[in-house]
């Protein structure tokens, strides 16, 4: 819909160049407002010969357009006597007539599960729509995410049992063997099953105030499941106006991209050219619990399938015991000159007292080698502590108590570390001192350099400080020295069991 006053805005263009990623084939271009143009046929020729520029390289079957005036009914119902130049139906008399396909039966079926009913323990119904297909009791059908096969032994909908359905009806169908399938897991005929992996490239439409980082975990929801997930590279940003595409750390609101996406697990889907439903998602804020995304996938990475995970014959267990303590991450987090390292390093020497076997990461001597590569936007402090808590996950296996010194400023990053070496292995330790405070102590002369102008994207100054919200220690270092802080935390290790088992 185009006010015929203003033109195609950007706005026009992006909405274009969304319904042409949808799959939307047949195009109306409704030039609305053309009593205040005098009816004016140059105005509209004009508006859709630029529009025809614009869905040239777009992916439409046909393009109608349709100079209207909402106010007056000009071409809305029936045609105008205000412009006799137009050769053509009105809105309501195409939109009626104008012919779209559909979805077909005769798609591969695609049942994905949505509820599993346990009426008791001898019963156990799958429970979803039906994307696409059809399918019938007798069907030998397969759960894509573990590959088992078994036989359709029962089909119940709203009216009772049927031999048969197709898409879209909702039904629940229960099989002859016990077979691992669950929600999120997409029922399939054996000869023509979806793609299981956990690695896509995707098209993004980013929804969100908050631009999209690479790195910070997300959740997405495909299929009716629910999975951590995360942008691992961003292919390149749709410039919507030219048509150009281009390179991207970040993408904002509004803004489209083409990434790649890694999910916590392998997920069952289509690309979304094959199957609308199995091949969209939501990307879903983790800490806000808002939809930052709307997805279309456009085919599976096939990264590295040789590679497997390799049993271990030492456990992570063995090798705590083998230490005498239980393994975990103290990571401590505040703005700069809160005293994170001065206290992390008075905890570390406490701990090799008692013979604790340790290892500190501090945000300065990481940039120095492992995230040398990295600057200080947004960006690059997620990856940042992204490379970190991978580091620190390996030496929680190898049995260490890991002591992390990093501002880390974003709580979701925070989350995604605790989440990655497990709820009873991470300990957040917020040493919180007032933003003032820290700027007069400013001990590397920082905060003087970043208000001159000097540094940019500095916490506290030009970038924000997520304060924790429910850390296992707050401690005050405005308040307390830094040594009764670190006393204070091997109090709490040892509380809490950590330091001997």
């Amino acid at each position: 819909l185009v006010d015929a006053r203003k033109g195609l805005l950007t706005q026009t263009r992006r909405h274009a160049t969304i319904a042409s990623l949808l799959g939307v084939r047949h195009i109306v271009l409704a030039v609305n407002k053309m009593d205040l143009v005098a009816y004016d046929q140059a105005v509209f020729e004009r508006i859709a010969g630029e529009f025809e520029s614009v869905a040239a390289s777009l992916a439409f079957r046909s393009v109608e357009a349709i100079p209207i005036s909402a106010r007056h009914g000009d071409n809305v119902v029936a045609d105008s006597e205000n412009m006799p130049w137009r050769d053509g139906p009105s809105l309501l008399t195409y939109l009626e007539n104008v012919e779209v396909e559909t979805d077909g039966g005769d798609a591969p079926l695609r049942l994905p599960v949505q509820w599993v009913n346990r009426r008791s323990d001898a019963f156990r119904g799958f429970a979803g729509a039906i994307a696409s297909g059809r399918l019938q009791v007798g069907d030998e059908i397969v759960a894509a995410a573990s590959g088992r096969k078994t036989t359709i032994a029962r089909i119940v909908a709203m009216g009772g049992d049927l031999f048969s359905a197709a898409a879209p009806d909702s039904v629940m169908v229960t099989f002859a063997d016990e077979i691992d399938a669950s929600r999120g897991d997409v029922l399939c005929h054996p000869t023509t099953r979806p793609n299981v992996a956990d690695q896509f490239a995707a098209h993004l439409i980013w929804m969100s105030d908050d631009a999209l980082l690479p790195g910070r975990s997300y959740l997405i929801k495909i299929n009716g499941r629910s999975l951590a997930a995360s942008v691992t590279d961003i292919k390149h940003r749709l410039d919507v106006d030219t048509g150009a595409k281009s390179a991207a750390k970040t993408l904002s609101l509004n803004e489209i991209g083409f990434c790649n996406v890694a999910t916590a697990a392998p997920v069952a889907f289509d690309s979304y050219d094959e199957n609308r439903t199995t091949g969209a998602f939501i990307v879903i804020d983790r800490f806000t619990n808002a939809t930052a995304a709307a997805g279309i996938i456009a085919f599976p990475l096939r990264r590295a399938t040789n590679i497997h995970l390799q049993e271990q014959s030492v456990s992570k267990a063995t090798r705590a015991r083998l230490k005498h303590q239980s393994p975990a991450v103290l990571w401590f987090t505040g703005l700069s000159g809160a005293g994170k390292s001065t206290i992390a390093n008075l905890v570390e020497s406490k701990l090799v007292e008692r013979h604790a076997h340790t290892l500190m990461l501090d945000g300065d001597n990481v940039r120095h080698g492992l995230n040398k590569d990295l600057g200080f936007t947004e960006a690059d402090r997620v990856e940042n502590i992204r490379r970190v808590g991978e580091v620190a996950k390996l030496m929680v296996d190898a049995g260490l108590i890991v002591l992390c010194a990093f501002i880390s400023p974003f709580r979701a990053e925070r989350r995604m570390v605790r989440s990655l070496v497990g709820e009873q292995e991470f300990v957040e330790i917020f040493i919180d001192a007032p933003l003032d405070v820290c700027k007069e102590r400013d001990p590397k002369g920082l905060y003087k350099r970043a208000l001159a102008g000097e540094i940019k994207n500095f916490t506290g100054v030009d970038q924000p400080y997520e304060a924790p919200e429910s850390p296992e220690l707050r401690l005050s270092s405005a308040e307390h020295s830094a040594e009764a802080i670190a006393d204070r935390i091997i109090a709490y290790l040892e509380a809490n069991k950590l330091l001997s088992v």
